[in-house]
C-alpha cells in the first residue's frame, strides 16, 4: 500500500472516544482499505453504545442497551486494539503520544472523537438523589431511581431534558421542568418552534416552569427539595439535571490544539483536521466551517457523529480522498409519543408553520434566509423532514419549497 494511499508512518491510526463516531471512524478507515494498526480508546468500560435511547425507551422500560457492535467484530473482523476503560489524561503532540490511565499510546494519525460532557449547576452542593445523564451507567442507577420516584423535578428544558421529563411522567410521576431562559430550546429550533414544542409539557401534564434558576438543592444527604430563584421550593425525590453539555477535552490542556474559547471545543478546518499535524476529530466535540450553510457550528446529534467520524478516518489516512465535510443537521426527539425532526439550522430571518400550527399535535414550519430555505421543524410528521433536508441541501429557494413541498397556504408565526 503506498504512502498516498492509507499508510501511515509508524504506529498507525489511534481513535480517543468508543461512542458512535470513533467506531464509526475505525469502521470507515478499514471500508476505505487502510491495512495498518487501529487503536481505539474508550474511557467507558462498555463496548460503542446507542446515547439517544438512554432519555427515552430506557429509562420508561427495561431494554436491554444497544450496542453498535461485539468485541469480535472489533477486534477480530476490523483488527482493532480495543482499550476500554482507559482514559485519556494528555496528548504530547512532539512525541506524537496520547497518554491515558494505562500507558502511553503511539500514534501515526489521531482522530479524537471525545464527545461531550454534561454541565454541573455551579454553586449548588450535590446531594445524593441528583442525577446527570450521560453515559450508560447513569441511566442503569436513573432508571432504578424512577421506579419509585412520585415527585421528580428536571433542570433544563432542552431536549434531553425534555425526554427525560417524558420518560419519568410516563413512569407516573409528578414531574415540575425548570428552565433558566424564558422560552426553551430557541439555540436548538428557535423561539416560535421553542415556543410551540414547549406546550407539548403543558398538554402532557408536566409543569414547565421558564425564566427561574436553581438556588439550592434542600436536604441533608438526599435531596428533599429544589429552591428556585423566584422563590419557589419544589418538592423532590428524584432530581436530574439536563443543563447541556461542554466538549471533553480537558485532557487536551497544554497541548497546544487550538480550541474554542467559548466552549472549549476543538476548531478544525473544513477536512476536520485540527491545528496540530496529523490530528483529527470528530463527533460533539468539533467546531468546523459548514460550507452549506456557510457557518462555522458545533453540532450534537447522532448523524453528525456518524457522519463526521467516517469522514475524518478518511482525510486522515487517504490526502488524496480528502473532502470537506459538509452536512445539513438533523436530529430528532420523542417526547409523550410524539415525535419531533429538525434539519438544517434555526439561525433564520423568519419562521412560518407551511402546516398545522404552533398548538397542534401535527405541524411542518419552515426556516427562511434571505430567499433560501434553511430550516425545517416537523412535529409528526416522521415522512416529510428528508425531503426538506434534501432541499436545503441543494441550496433551494424558500418559495420553490413551498410550491414544490408545502399543500396549503402557509400561516405566519408571530412571537
Amino acid at each position: 500500500m503506498g504512502m498516498s494511499n492509507g499508510s501511515v508512518a509508524g504506529p498507525g491510526l489511534v481513535v480517543v472516544g468508543a461512542s458512535l463516531a470513533g467506531l464509526r471512524a475505525v469502521e470507515s478507515a478499514r471500508r476505505a482499505g487502510y491495512e495498518g494498526p487501529v487503536t481505539l480508546i474508550g474511557a467507558e468500560p462498555h463496548l460503542p453504545y446507542d446515547r439517544p435511547p438512554l432519555s427515552k425507551q430506557f429509562l420508561t422500560a427495561d431494554p436491554e442497551p444497544a450496542y453498535y457492535t461485539t468485541e469480535e467484530a472489533l477486534t477480530g473482523e476490523l483488527g482493532v486494539e480495543l482499550r476500554l476503560d482507559c482514559r485519556a489524561s494528555s496528548l504530547d503532540p512532539p512525541a506524537r503520544q496520547v497518554r491515558t490511565t494505562t500507558g502511553p499510546v503511539a500514534y501515526g494519525r489521531l482522530i479524537v472523537a471525545t464527545g461531550a460532557e454534561p454541565r454541573v449547576l455551579a454553586n449548588v452542593r450535590p446531594l445524593e438523589g441528583v442525577w446527570t445523564l450521560r453515559t450508560l451507567d447513569d441511566a442503569v442507577a436513573l432508571r432504578v431511581a424512577l421506579r419509585s420516584a412520585r415527585k421528580v423535578v428536571v433542570v433544563g428544558a432542552g431536549f434531553i431534558g425534555s425526554e427525560i421529563a417524558s420518560s419519568a411522567h410516563s413512569r407516573g410521576a409528578e414531574v415540575t421542568l425548570v428552565e433558566a431562559a424564558p422560552v426553551p430550546l430557541v439555540r436548538a429550533v428557535g423561539e416560535v418552534v421553542g415556543e410551540s414544542l414547549s406546550r407539548l409539557h403543558t398538554r402532557n401534564g408536566t409543569r414547565l416552569i421558564c425564566g427561574v434558576h436553581v438556588e439550592r438543592m434542600v436536604g441533608n444527604e438526599h435531596v428533599e427539595a429544589v429552591r428556585l430563584s423566584s422563590g419557589e421550593t419544589l418538592t423532590a425525590d428524584v432530581v436530574v439535571v439536563g443543563v447541556g453539555a461542554a466538549p471533553a477535552t480537558s485532557w487536551l490542556g497544554g497541548s497546544g490544539i487550538q480550541l474554542d474559547p467559548r466552549d472549549g471545543g476543538i476548531i478544525c478546518d473544513a477536512y476536520l483536521e485540527t491545528s496540530l499535524p496529523d490530528v483529527y476529530a470528530a463527533g460533539d466535540v468539533v467546531h468546523w466551517p459548514n460550507a452549506l450553510l456557510d457557518d462555522t457550528v458545533r453540532l450534537e446529534n447522532w448523524t453528525n457523529a456518524a457522519d463526521q467520524g467516517a469522514r475524518a478516518a478518511v482525510n486522515a489516512l487517504f490526502p488524496d480522498r480528502r473532502r470537506p465535510h459538509e452536512t445539513v443537521p438533523y436530529f430528532w426527539s420523542d417526547w409523550y409519543g410524539h415525535r419531533i425532526q429538525f434539519a438544517g439550522t434555526a439561525m433564520a430571518d423568519s419562521v412560518t408553520f407551511a402546516s398545522g400550527g404552533p398548538d397542534e399535535d401535527r405541524f411542518v414550519a419552515l426556516y427562511r434566509r434571505g430567499a433560501r430555505l434553511v430550516g425545517a421543524a416537523t412535529l409528526n410528521e416522521p415522512r416529510k423532514i428528508m425531503k426538506y433536508r434534501r432541499y436545503i441541501a441543494g441550496r433551494g429557494t424558500w418559495a420553490e419549497a413551498h410550491k414544490v413541498l408545502v399543500a396549503r397556504t402557509p400561516v405566519p408565526a408571530t412571537d
